[in-house]
C-alpha cells in the first residue's frame, strides 16, 4: 500500500493504481494525506471540498465524500481502519513508508541527526527522491494550494541543503546543472547563485560566475530595487581577485568538524582556509536579531500545563514538535499574556531574533496582511523601494529572508486564517504562536490549544497578588465571593484588584457588594480602558447577525450547561447548531464535554451570559417569550417520550394544553437509547427548564414538565428534585387558576410525603387533589389520589377506611378502563386481604394483579406483585416460594436501578430469613435494606429494619445488640409521630 502527493496525487494498494471516483474523493484523500496521522476537523475538511460559502448540507457531504473514499480504499484491499473516525472529522493511519511525504520527512529528520557531511548528503539526495514535480499538481483546491506551495518550499530548501553539503564536499561539477535549474526557479534566491558562482569557478569558469553574479544584480536592482547583499557582493570580489580559499577542498568522505545541514555554516560556500580569518570576516555582515516580544506580565501566574504544551510543541526535537500553535480562547481568558510568557521562555531557541505582530482583528481596523508583511520586511531590513507591492511578492521576499533562520513569529489577535497564511514562514527553524479568539481550522499543520478561565487556585493566586495578601487575609470570605462574580476570568480579576488597589480605603466586602447583584456587574467591571462587556463586544462585531442573536437569546436560558439542539427551536432554525458552532468558534460559547450520550455539551461563561442577557433587552418581549416557549416545547417532548420508555409508573398525568415540538426523529432515537441516562443527564436543567417557565408565566408547560419528570424522580429516589420543582410549579398554578395543573401538583407531593413519612400533609394534598378532580371531570387523577389516600390510612392502621378507598379507587379506574392503575390496585387489594387473613381471595387478587401486569409488559408491576405475592407464600408456611419471588422481583429492580423497591424486597427477604430463625442472612438483608431507607429518608421501613434485627439478636440471647437496634428504631419512630402529630407508631408503608 503506497500514497502519494509530492507530484501527482496517487493511491496504490496490491501493486495497483486505485481510481478514486472523482474530485470530491481526491480533495478528502489529499487532505487526509497531508495531516496523516493526525486528525483532520470537518472544519477544514469543508474548506478543501469549496473554495465559496459552503452549502448548508456541506457536513454530509464531506460525510459521504469519506465514507465513499473508505469504501473505495477497502474494496482495492485496503484495512478497514486506515480511515477512522474521530470527534469532529477523521484520521488516516500510515506508516512513513506508505506516504512519500511521511517518507520525505524522516529521510530529512536522518540527516538533521547525522554528525557526517556524506551521511547527510545521502539522506537528503533519498528525501528529494521521494519528489516526483510539484505536490498535488492535479488536485483543485485553494486550501490545498496553500498546502502545496508550502510543501513545495521545503521541497526547494531540502535540495538547496543538499547541494549546499555536497558543494562542501567537493561535488561541484555534478551540481552545476540543478543549481542552474534552482536559480532558474527561484531567481532572487542569493543563496543559491552564491553557490553556483563558487562551483563554476572551482571548475574553472570564472567569466560564467561573474555572469550569475551580474544577471542576479540587475535582476534584483529592477525588479526590487536593492542590491546584492554584501555578503554575494565579497564573493564577487573574491572571484575576480581569484582568492586562492575559493578553491575546492579535497573530496572526502565526511569531516571531523563538518557543520550541521541547518547551520548557517552549511549553507554558505566552504572556505578550508584557516589563514584568513580576516577574508571570511570582511565578506560577511551580520545584522543585529529581531527582538520584538511585548514586556512579560510581571504578575503571571499558574497555566503551567499549556506552557508545557506549548514547549513541547515548539521543541525542534520532539516527535510532535508544530510549526505553528493557536492559542484560542474566549474575550478576557488571558491568551496574549499567555504567549508572549510562553515565547519569552522559548527565545532560546530561536537565536535569530522573535517577531512581533498585532493583527488587531477585533479593532474597528483589523491589519491587512499586506501591510503586516511591509512591518516584518522592515524589521528584516529590507525598506522603501525594496518592498514589493504585491502580497504574493511581499509573501515570497519574507519566506525566502526566514529560509535559513531559526526565528519565533507571534501573531496576535489574529481573526480568520486568510490574515495569518501570508504571514507564516516556510522554514522549517521557525515557528509561529498565534492568538486568536476564533479557531483557525484552515491552518495546515497548526495545534490548537483551548484556553479557558484560571483554575480557583491560579485565580485566588492573582487576585492576591494584586491586591495584597493582607487584605485577602482579613477577609477571606469576601475575596472567594468576588472571585466567584468575575468567573476567575483573569480580566474581569484585573480589573477587580486594580479597582481595590487604586482605593486602599476600601474594605473586599464594599467590591463584593458592588458586582454581587448581575444587573450592576458589568458596569463595576471597568477600571480605565479594561472593561469586560468592551472585551465581550469586541468579538460581538465579528460575528454574523443570527450568531448574535442566538448568544443573546441562549443567556435567557440560565446558568446551565446545555445540549447543541437548543439553539434550533431558539433561533427557530433548523441549522441552529452551524449557528452554535460560530460561537464556539468565536469562543463566546464553550464546548466543556461530552456526556454520557455522546452528546457535546455548551456553557457560556457566566459575564459573557450576563452580556448576552444585556444584548437581548432590546428584543421584543413577545419574540423573547416565542423562542423560550419553543425550547421549552422541544423539553416537555422529550420527557414525554422519555418517560414513555421508563418501566411503567402511576404518576405520569394525562396531557395538558401545552405546546410540544419535536425533535428530527433521529436525533429523538439517539437521545433516548437509554432513557435513565439521559434523564440523568439533564437533572439540571430540567429543573431549570421548570424555573424558565414559571419566571416567564407559563404555568401549562410549567406544570406538564414538573409532572412529566416525577416517574424519573419516583424510581431514583430524589425527593429533592421532586419536591423543589413541584413546589415551584404548583405556586404557578396557583397563581393561574390552573385547577388541573394544581390537583396534578399535589397529587405528586401526596406521593412525595408518603414515602417521606409525612402522613398529615399527604393528606391534606391528596384531598385537595381529589377535590380539584372532581371539580374538572379528571376521573383518572381522582383514582389514583383516593388510591394513595388509601396506603395512608392503611399506614396509619385504619384498615377498613383503607379497604374501602381501594375499591373505590379500583371502580372508578374499572369504569375509565385504565388497565394499569386496576394492575396496581387489585395488587394493593391483595395486601389488604392478606391483612385480613384471607389468603385465599388474597391469592385471587394477586393471581389477577399478575396476569394484568403481564398482559400490560410491565416488568416493573411484575416484579411489585411478585414482591406482596411472596408475603403470602410466607403466611402459608412456604419459604422456598417466598424467596423465589423475591429473587426475580430482586432481579428486575436492581437491573432498573430502583433503589427504593430494592430496600422493600430486602426487607421480605429478611423477614423471611427470620421467619427461618437464620440470623445472619436475615440481618445481611435487613442492614442492606436499612441503608437503603436511610438514604433516602423513609424514616418508617428503617425502623422496621432496626426492630426486625433487634428481635433477631435478643432471640440469639445478644442482649446488648439488641437493646441498641430496638432503640434506635423507637427513635426513629417517634421522629415520624412528631412529625405526624401523633405518638403513635405507624405500620410500614411497604407491609
Amino acid at each position: 500500500m503506497k500514497f502519494g502527493l509530492l507530484g501527482p496525487l496517487h493511491a496504490q494498494i496490491a501493486e495497483r493504481a486505485v481510481q478514486l471516483n472523482g474530485p470530491r474523493q481526491a480533495k478528502m484523500l489529499a487532505a487526509l494525506l497531508i495531516d496523516a496521522n493526525r486528525i483532520v476537523s470537518m472544519e477544514r475538511l469543508v474548506a478543501v471540498m469549496w473554495d465559496s460559502a459552503a452549502p448548508a448540507t456541506a457536513v454530509r457531504q464531506v460525510q459521504d465524500a469519506v465514507s465513499g473514499l473508505r469504501r473505495n480504499l477497502v474494496a482495492c484491499g485496503a484495512p478497514r481502519s486506515l480511515i477512522s473516525t474521530r470527534r469532529g472529522g477523521y484520521e488516516m493511519h500510515l506508516a512513513p513508508a506508505q506516504l512519500d511525504l511521511l517518507e520525505f520527512e524522516h529521510e530529512r529528520q536522518l540527516a538533521g541527526r547525522s554528525a557526517a557531511p556524506l551521511d547527510t548528503a545521502v539522506a537528503l539526495r533519498r528525501a528529494l527522491s521521494c519528489w516526483h514535480g510539484n505536490a498535488l499538481v492535479d488536485v483543485s483546491s485553494r486550501v490545498l494550494e496553500i498546502d502545496a506551495a508550502r510543501l513545495n518550499e521545503r521541497r526547494a530548501a531540502t535540495h538547496k541543503e543538499c547541494l549546499a553539503v555536497e558543494l562542501d564536499l567537493g561535488r561541484h561539477r555534478e551540481i552545476i546543472d540543478e543549481l542552474t535549474d534552482l536559480l532558474r526557479e527561484h531567481p532572487y534566491d542569493e543563496d543559491v547563485a552564491q553557490h553556483l558562482m563558487v562551483a563554476l569557478y572551482r571548475c574553472g569558469r570564472q567569466g560564467e560566475a561573474l555572469q550569475v553574479y551580474e544577471r542576479l544584480r540587475r535582476t534584483l536592482a529592477d525588479e526590487l530595487g536593492v542590491d546584492p547583499t554584501p555578503a554575494l557582493q565579497a564573493l564577487h570580489q573574491r572571484i575576480l581577485t581569484g582568492d586562492p580559499a575559493l578553491t575546492a577542498p579535497d573530496p572526502a568522505p565526511a569531516r571531523a568538524s563538518a557543520p550541521a545541514p541547518n547551520s548557517a555554516a552549511a549553507h554558505r560556500p566552504s572556505d578550508t582556509s584557516s589563514e584568513r580569518p580576516d577574508t571570511v570576516a570582511a565578506g560577511l555582515t551580520m545584522t543585529l536579531p529581531v527582538r520584538q516580544l511585548p514586556l512579560d506580565v510581571p504578575d503571571f501566574v499558574g497555566r503551567s500545563a499549556a506552557l508545557a504544551e506549548i514547549a513541547g510543541l515548539l521543541d525542534g526535537e520532539a516527535p510532535n514538535r508544530a510549526p505553528v500553535v493557536v492559542v484560542v480562547g474566549g474575550p478576557g481568558v488571558g491568551k496574549s499574556c499567555l504567549v508572549t510568557h510562553a515565547a519569552r521562555l522559548a527565545r532560546g531557541s530561536f537565536p535569530d531574533g522573535q517577531l512581533y505582530l498585532n493583527l488587531a482583528a477585533t479593532s474597528d481596523e483589523p491589519r491587512d496582511p499586506g501591510l503586516m508583511l511591509a512591518e516584518a520586511l522592515r524589521a528584516l531590513s529590507i525598506a522603501g523601494s525594496a518592498i514589493p507591492n504585491a502580497l504574493s511578492e511581499r509573501a515570497a521576499l519574507y519566506r525566502s529572508l526566514l529560509v535559513d533562520r531559526r526565528m519565533l513569529v507571534v501573531l496576535d489577535d489574529a481573526g480568520h486564517a486568510d490574515q495569518v497564511l501570508p504571514l507564516l514562514p516556510g522554514a522549517d527553524g521557525c515557528a509561529v504562536l498565534i492568538t486568536s479568539r476564533t479557531l483557525l481550522t484552515q491552518l495546515p499543520g497548526a495545534r490548537h490549544i483551548d484556553l479557558d478561565v484560571l483554575s480557583p487556585a491560579e485565580a485566588r493566586e492573582l487576585f492576591t497578588g494584586i491586591v495584597g495578601r493582607q487584605r485577602v487575609e482579613r477577609e477571606p470570605d469576601e475575596a472567594d465571593a468576588i472571585l466567584d462574580c468575575c468567573g476567575n476570568l483573569p480580566l474581569a480579576i484585573r480589573i477587580a484588584s486594580g479597582k481595590l488597589t487604586g482605593r486602599p480605603a476600601w474594605s473586599l466586602r464594599v467590591l463584593r457588594e458592588r458586582i454581587e447583584d448581575e444587573s450592576r456587574r458589568l458596569a463595576e467591571l471597568r477600571i480605565g480602558d479594561l472593561s469586560v462587556r468592551a472585551s465581550v463586544e469586541l468579538s460581538l462585531r465579528l460575528l454574523p447577525a443570527d450568531a448574535v442573536r442566538a448568544l443573546s437569546l441562549l443567556g435567557l436560558l440560565g446558568a446551565y450547561t446545555l445540549p447543541g439542539w437548543v439553539v434550533g427551536p431558539l433561533l427557530d432554525r433548523s441549522d441552529g447548531e452551524q449557528v452554535l458552532d460560530t460561537l464556539v468558534d468565536a469562543s463566546l460559547v464553550r464546548l466543556t464535554a461530552t456526556d454520557a450520550l455522546g452528546e457535546p455539551r455548551y456553557r457560556l461563561h457566566d459575564l459573557i451570559r450576563t452580556c448576552a442577557v444585556e444584548i437581548a433587552a432590546p428584543l421584543a418581549t413577545a419574540d423573547k417569550r416565542d423562542a423560550i416557549v419553543r425550547v421549552l416545547s422541544v423539553w416537555l417532548d422529550l420527557v414525554r417520550r422519555g418517560t414513555d420508555r421508563l418501566p411503567g409508573g402511576l404518576l405520569a398525568a394525562a396531557h395538558g394544553s401545552a405546546p410540544r415540538r419535536a425533535l428530527p426523529d433521529a436525533v429523538v432515537e439517539r437521545l433516548m437509547a437509554d432513557a435513565f441516562g439521559w434523564f440523568d443527564t439533564e437533572r439540571d436543567n430540567l429543573l431549570g427548564a421548570v424555573k424558565l417557565a414559571v419566571d416567564w408565566g407559563l404555568d401549562e408547560l410549567a406544570w406538564e414538565l414538573t409532572a412529566g419528570t416525577a416517574t424519573y424522580y419516583d424510581h431514583r429516589c430524589l425527593y429533592q428534585d421532586w419536591q423543589h420543582g413541584h413546589r415551584l410549579a404548583l405556586d404557578a398554578a396557583r397563581a393561574a387558576g390552573n385547577a388541573p395543573g394544581t390537583s396534578v401538583l399535589l397529587r405528586g407531593l401526596g406521593q412525595l410525603h408518603i414515602y417521606q413519612d409525612e402522613f398529615d400533609r399527604a393528606t391534606r394534598a391528596l384531598e385537595s387533589s381529589i377535590e380539584l378532580c372532581r371539580d374538572t371531570g379528571d376521573k383518572r387523577g381522582e383514582a389514583l389520589s383516593v388510591a394513595m389516600l388509601s396506603t395512608v390510612s392503611r399506614v396509619q392502621g385504619r384498615d377498613d377506611e383503607a379497604l374501602e378507598r381501594v375499591e373505590q379507587a379500583l371502580a372508578i379506574a374499572v369504569g375509565e378502563g385504565d388497565r394499569h392503575i386496576e394492575a396496581q390496585l387489585s395488587c394493593s387489594m391483595g395486601v389488604m386481604r392478606l391483612m385480613q387473613g384471607e389468603l385465599d381471595e388474597a391469592e385471587s387478587w394477586f393471581t389477577g394483579a399478575l396476569r394484568l401486569a403481564e398482559a400490560l409488559h410491565d416488568e416493573h408491576r411484575v416484579a411489585v406483585v411478585l414482591r406482596r405475592f411472596s408475603r403470602l407464600h410466607d403466611r402459608r408456611g412456604d419459604p422456598g416460594a417466598a424467596l423465589r419471588c423475591l429473587r426475580q422481583a430482586l432481579a428486575t429492580f436492581e437491573e432498573l436501578a430502583d433503589e427504593r423497591c430494592t430496600g422493600y424486597a430486602l426487607l421480605e427477604v429478611g423477614r423471611v430469613y427470620a421467619g427461618q430463625n437464620d440470623r445472619d442472612r436475615a440481618g445481611r438483608a435487613l442492614e442492606r435494606a436499612a441503608g437503603l431507607f436511610h438514604r433516602h429518608g423513609d424514616l418508617q421501613d428503617e425502623a422496621t429494619c432496626w426492630q426486625l434485627i433487634g428481635d433477631l439478636d435478643a432471640a440469639a440471647g445478644v442482649h446488648d445488640s439488641a437493646s441498641q437496634h430496638r432503640e434506635r428504631a423507637g427513635m426513629l419512630w417517634q421522629a415520624i409521630g412528631e412529625m405526624n402529630q401523633t405518638g403513635d407508631p405507624a405500620r410500614p408503608s411497604s407491609p
